[in-house]
């Protein structure tokens, strides 16, 4: 891992990260602000209080834009003034149960959001890279016991799910009627459920349970045995990263679509996790499961990562046990009022380091 991103690549590069704010764009652009890239970032102010974005002061080094991706003469006016070598499309609305009580604006964020980025880029001369995020989410879930791989068809039973795979049909069109020609390199990245600190997002795992935690209250589980793909927030972006890298050094033979996930023993059930999470916090953690019935949610998720290990020479480093350790270690130092953009940058050259 200690060659695949390379500080040396992304010293001095211009580059351009949607949902900057948020939980991922935020240690995307500490990690990039780490390693010299000047980045620009456009998103909406941060979705939660407390945030990352502010907690780790992100935006210190970087040129933030308050906007929406909705908003196409904004996005492009952005983009523009940028220049960017090297685009990074992370906004979005990533919430399952969300997406069941806003369906138009899921899909205008997820789908029509992408539209606009890539419409936006085919406008500004200079980009030679766009990395699309997607979902693990944008396959067709047909409960199988093995991976979903690059191959499998898109689909989605929610609106969240669903307009992950329009986000693909949509890359995948974009790249083969326009940016392939211009000499864009497009490709799209799928990753699992992603957890680490400085996230406060309701409705998801990690943030649910410490909030619960922190609250001397029993955390309430949907679906205590679905089974996820469960990885440090680091493990995606490293090969996010390590993605764009090899799209600007070689084009078109990276120019698809690419999931980025943890080893098959990783993908753990949500009742494994809230265990973890329990048995680090100590003996006034409680959880049960919820009484009522909830939204449909995929039960078995996994991601085949193969073609990542392959092409790219990409695998996760630390595993779910380390991943969870790390949420809650990172929660308990910001409660202890620690220097949490020193912690951050801290944790990446951690993993960076070879073992």
């Amino acid at each position: 891992m200690e060659n695949l991103v390379s500080h040396a690549f992304w010293r001095g590069r211009r580059v351009f990260v949607t949902g900057h704010t948020g939980f991922k764009g935020g240690w995307l652009c500490l990690w990039l602000q780490a390693m010299g890239a000047d980045v620009h970032g456009f998103a909406l102010a941060p979705a939660t209080d407390p945030a990352l974005f502010d907690v780790a002061d992100v935006g210190r080094d970087m040129h933030g834009t308050v906007g929406d991706i909705r908003d196409l003469p904004a996005l492009c006016a952005a983009i523009a003034a940028a220049r960017p070598e090297i685009v990074l499309h992370l906004a979005a609305q990533p919430l399952v149960p969300r997406s069941y009580d806003t369906p138009v604006e899921t899909f205008a964020t997820n789908a029509m959001g992408t539209v606009h980025l890539l419409e936006a880029c085919r406008r500004v001369p200079g980009i030679r890279a766009v990395v699309v995020v997607s979902s693990d989410k944008c396959y067709e879930n047909r409960e199988q016991v093995w991976g979903y791989r690059e191959t499998d068809p898109m689909g989605g039973h929610d609106p969240y799910s669903a307009s992950k795979g329009c986000t693909e049909l949509i890359v995948a069109s974009y790249r083969r009627a326009f940016l392939a020609t211009a000499g864009i390199s497009l490709a799209s990245a799928r990753a699992g459920n992603v957890i680490g600190g400085g996230d406060w997002t309701p409705s998801r795992l990690v943030p649910d349970v410490l909030a619960a935690f922190d609250a001397g209250a029993p955390v309430t589980l949907r679906n205590p045995g679905a089974i996820r793909p469960w990885q440090h927030v680091l493990e995606p972006l490293s090969g996010y990263l390590a993605l764009a890298q090899r799209l600007v050094e070689d084009g078109a033979a990276f120019a698809e679509g690419w999931n980025f996930g943890p080893d098959d023993s990783d993908a753990k059930t949500v009742a494994w996790v809230v265990k973890q999470l329990a048995e680090g916090w100590g003996p006034d953690a409680h959880w049960a499961v919820a009484a009522t019935a909830q939204h449909h949610e995929a039960h078995t998720l996994k991601l085949d990562c193969s073609k990542a290990r392959a092409g790219l020479g990409w695998q996760p480093r630390w595993h779910a046990a380390e991943a969870v350790a790390r949420s809650l270690a990172w929660h308990r130092a910001w409660r202890n009022g620690a220097d949490m953009r020193r912690y951050c940058l801290d944790e990446i050259t951690d993993f960076e380091t070879p073992r």
